[in-house]
């Protein structure tokens, strides 16, 4: 796993993320992984890409931070050009 392949599945978080915060279960669920090689999750928790939020419903959910709003963005206008 290359260090680029990381990056393109960080954005795909990110960019799942961006619609509405999703509930924590549900990003755990489909986004954590023991793996080593592929450390998507935490590099988006290390980088402060993604936050820990309360959903209106009163579970734990996981939303977009300023910075993660920001990688969407910039890729977006990347994709764009």
């Amino acid at each position: 796993m290359t260090q680029q392949n990381v990056e393109d599945l960080l954005l795909d978080l990110l960019t799942w993320l961006a619609p509405a915060p999703r509930a924590y279960d549900e990003v755990l669920d489909a986004w954590r992984t023991s793996c080593p090689q592929l450390p998507v999750w935490e590099t988006a928790l290390d980088r402060q890409l993604v936050t820990r939020c309360s959903l209106p419903d009163g579970r734990r959910g996981v939303s977009l931070t300023d910075g993660g709003r920001a990688a969407v963005a910039a890729q977006h206008e990347t994709a764009n050009r």
